[in-house]
């Protein structure tokens, strides 16, 4: 058993977005998963990327936002809705509802998000 107390999980931030590390491989010896969950305040944006070896699974707990998707696609994501992107898959999310968006996320294998956030705490 493992028990990771919260002064152990490591928050990434850009403006308008917190990503709270809840198991990655700095706090846990899980090395199949990353679970992360993370906030949106209203009108921020994750930008459109990919994964090149790893896949994600997130799961909407709260708020209204916009999948950004491939060839500029795009489609509704609200709480309680479930998606999940393969290997090279694109995606992003924007908050474009009323209130703060929050999803958790599952990424395997597990990858160093570091790269995508200007902030670091803990």
């Amino acid at each position: 058993m493992e028990f990771i107390n919260h002064e152990n999980i490591k928050e990434l931030s850009n403006p308008g977005v917190v990503s709270k590390q809840l198991i990655n491989p700095e706090n846990s010896e899980s090395e199949r998963v990353i679970i992360t969950e993370v906030h949106l305040e209203v009108g921020a944006i994750q930008p459109r990327h990919k994964h090149d070896s790893s896949e994600q699974i997130w799961y909407a707990i709260q708020g209204t936002g916009k999948l950004l998707l491939a060839d500029e696609k795009e489609m509704i994501f609200t709480a309680g809705d479930v998606v999940r992107f393969a290997d090279n898959d694109i995606h992003g999310l924007l908050n474009n509802g009323e209130t703060e968006f929050v999803y958790i996320s599952v990424t395997s294998p597990p990858i160093d998000f570091g790269y995508a956030y200007k902030d670091k705490s803990n």
